[in-house]
């Protein structure tokens, strides 16, 4: 039976339970696989049989959410991107002004002038109703499915306030004029129809609503790291018509077509090699920071740059074919299939919201059954649900997010969201990409071994002359290591060798053991050694020869960074095992390891090389299958599927688009110290939640068993709500001192 796969997006989602509610109403439908995620608010659905998008759409609006259906491609300009924190910035703005005077006015008895309770009741209708419509409809799904989260808590305890509040007003006592709310601490039982509430159902909404845009504005937008991914590609061609060069937008290429791609243009689609030779930099998709030399009849990648020569390809990939694209689907895959954490609020809210309830009804019942009184009964009961409603908790995760994405921004560390810190708290293993991670991901000179009798800084010298007037990446590195160096005549290039020309008078050759070969020049006992431990260490070995003999041996490698070695230690200090991914070769990747000190064979630490970019997601997949929770440092489009793939992804801000927005942190150092520092902020910052979580929690358990035997003040249910805030806030402004 053919499947079809379509993506929907999904709106009302407010925690990751919501997602799997949603998940499992389309997988009870026959022929149909669903994967729901909650910060992309994607659904991935694979359908079959009889079932068209529409009914998908309609499932999930029965679930009580909506979706909507990819929009159709069309040639319009795009229309700016949505933003997810305006909805929730326009509630916010309404509800602050209206709550403030609401809030004054109850906490200041010298402002309650004759009709005050009016006017509050006048500014908290808007914010009870128009603020806080999302969580009183997320309250309703989450009833309608039998669970129960921080929606329902506010919705509950918002509505129990304000509805008291009205009874007071229209039923009761509180509104007399000249009634006021007398700033006394007392314990004691009172009748409750003289209260009103209107400050905790404001105040709640806004705090909370604080809290929500907070996290809205650093919610991740996954879509952006395909879009980035497809950006890399060439923009358009020089495609050979008739003999003659025709520039054509790339998407006008089709299989078969011979196109020109000159020095440092990027090529423009996977193809093969039919005319000139080059070295060509596929680190972009490899990984592999030695540049590949190509000659005809060779392969090479779409958006992958030609480093040397001129090459005209002949195009046997095209669109979604080509390997880019197989990446960018690679990188959505993985991005849909990685669980998110349920917030810890919600986790700890489906506990507590159902004691809170019984606790409310057992009180009714007490107070009904003991001859209180049905006001006193009422009182006490709805008491609790107001106690209950946790102001602070609102508050707890998203300004301890706050504070720590900012000391973190401070120190080159950009977190993208609140789900990121909990992956921190478990992570046990932290894959290292090689090239451009653990070393600097540029070919530069590391070693010079001049013959007997000759002066390195000779051969140096005369070298880099040569290699001065060439393009190739490991030239380039001779060169710079070089500086200041004399004028070169007669150079050539040897194609795939080396080059040749006459610098102060000496015939140089500079390349390969087979350049000197052609001039019968050959090498000595210890520049043959030289050569043969560099390239046991994975290293690219230049050789020197001049006036027909063999002078010296230039060492080429990606160098390490000088942070690496100590970064490494630094995280088995965490508790985690390092594990150095490549792929470069087997030689070259062990030399790196035993220089950083990740050693395979104590099974502290693990060498995985010659791995292709593809392969990298099935590294991650197969640690995480062994049980581990896994955090990858990278920095290339190769890395981005691995990346969004891990449990936490830390991409090198010195890195590509594409690998920053697939990952969950950015370091913008482009430093591996910076990957210790990161986990150390997430994990402090977890804490922190935590501690928050921890007390919004305690002061509203603390005030129940007042509420529950009918002693409740007004004042002191407003001050227990302001002081928890109050600490919420300054434990998450400690995270400023993190060093």
């Amino acid at each position: 039976m053919a499947t079809d796969t379509i993506e929907i997006s999904i709106g009302g989602m407010t925690c990751a339970s919501c997602a799997a509610r949603i998940e499992r109403k389309l997988n009870k439908l026959d022929g149909v696989e669903a994967s729901v995620n909650y910060a992309t608010e994607k659904a991935r659905i694979s359908y079959a049989g009889d079932l068209t998008p529409a009914d998908l759409v309609k499932v999930v609006e029965d679930t009580g959410y909506t979706a909507e259906l990819p929009a159709p491609p069309s040639d319009e300009p795009e229309q700016a991107e949505h933003d997810p924190a305006r909805p929730v910035r326009q509630r916010l703005v309404t509800a602050a002004v209206l709550s403030v005077p609401v809030i004054v006015l109850a906490m200041v008895p010298a402002l309650q002038f004759t009709y005050w309770q009016w006017l509050s009741l006048a500014l908290a209708g808007p914010v009870v109703t128009y603020a806080a419509w999302p969580f009183h409809r997320a309250a309703w799904t989450n009833l309608r499915h039998g669970a129960a989260t921080m929606d329902t808590l506010i919705s509950l305890g918002v509505g129990a306030a304000f509805l008291w509040s009205l009874y007071a007003l229209f039923l009761g006592t509180a509104g007399t004029p000249g009634m006021t709310h007398g700033f006394t601490f007392t314990v004691e039982r009172m009748a409750g129809t003289g209260n009103i509430y209107l400050e905790v159902a404001a105040g709640v909404t806004t705090f909370i609503l604080a809290g929500r845009y907070f996290e809205a504005r650093s919610k991740r937008r996954a879509g952006a790291a395909l879009k980035a991914l497809l950006e890399l590609g060439a923009k358009d061609v020089a495609v050979l018509r008739d003999g003659a060069e025709v520039r054509v937008p790339t998407g006008d290429l089709r299989a078969g077509d011979r196109f020109v791609v000159r020095p440092g243009e990027k090529i423009a689609t996977d193809g093969v090699v039919e005319e000139g030779s080059s070295a060509v930099d596929a680190s972009m998709l490899t990984g592999e920071s030695v540049p590949v030399e190509v000659r005809p009849g060779d392969a090479v990648a779409g958006a992958t740059v030609n480093a040397g020569g001129r090459l005209v390809v002949r195009a046997t990939r095209i669109g979604s074919d080509t390997q880019l694209a197989r990446m960018a689907k690679l990188v959505e895959e993985a991005q849909n299939g990685k669980a998110e954490v349920q917030r810890l609020a919600d986790r700890i809210s489906a506990v507590f919201v159902p004691i809170v309830i019984a606790l409310a009804v057992g009180t009714l019942g007490f107070w009904l059954g003991t001859g209180g009184g049905a006001g006193a009964a009422f009182t006490a009961a709805v008491a609790v649900l107001i106690i209950a409603c946790p102001c602070a908790l609102g508050l707890a995760t998203p300004t301890a997010l706050l504070v720590g994405t900012g000391r973190g921004a401070q120190l080159g560390i950009l977190i993208k969201g609140p789900e990121v810190l909990e992956s921190t708290r478990r992570v046990d293993t932290v894959v290292l990409d090689k090239t451009g991670t653990v070393t600097t991901g540029r070919m530069s000179l590391v070693g010079v071994h001049a013959a007997d009798g000759e002066d390195e800084a000779e051969v140096l010298r005369l070298a880099g002359a040569l290699e001065h007037a060439s393009e190739h990446p490991i030239a380039q590195a001779v060169a710079t290591a070089a500086g200041d160096v004399p004028a070169v005549e007669e150079f050539q290039n040897v194609e795939g060798l080396g080059v040749r020309g006459v610098v102060d008078g000496h015939a140089v050759l500079v390349g390969r053991e087979r350049l000197l070969g052609d001039w019968s020049i050959r090498l000595d006992a210890g520049l043959a050694e030289a050569k043969r431990a560099a390239e046991r260490q994975g290293r690219t070995a230049v050789l020197v020869a001049w006036d027909g003999e063999a002078r010296g041996v230039l060492v080429v490698a990606d160098a390490v960074k000088p942070t690496s070695k100590e970064a490494i230690e630094r995280l088995r200090g965490l508790g985690l095992r390092p594990v150095l991914l490549t792929g470069d070769n087997e030689a070259a990747a062990r030399a790196v390891a035993a220089e950083v000190g990740i050693d395979a064979e104590d099974g502290t630490g693990a060498v995985i090389a010659e791995v292709l970019p593809a392969d990298k997601v099935d590294v991650i997949k197969r640690l995480q299958d062994e049980g581990r929770v896994v955090a990858m440092v990278g920095d290339g489009v190769n890395d981005a599927a691995a990346l969004a793939q891990a449990d936490l992804g830390l991409a090198m801000g010195t890195g590509t688009d594409v690998a920053i927005e697939a990952s969950d942190l950015t370091l913008v150092r482009g430093d591996l110290l910076a990957a210790v520092d990161a986990i150390r902020l997430a994990r402090r910052t977890l804490t922190t939640i935590k501690g928050n979580l921890f007390w919004a929690f305690a002061y509203n358990v603390a005030a129940l068993p007042l509420a529950a035997l009918g002693l409740l003040n007004p004042m002191i249910a407003g001050a227990a709500m302001a002081f928890s805030s109050v600490f919420v806030v300054s434990n998450s402004l400690r995270l400023r001192a993190f060093r």
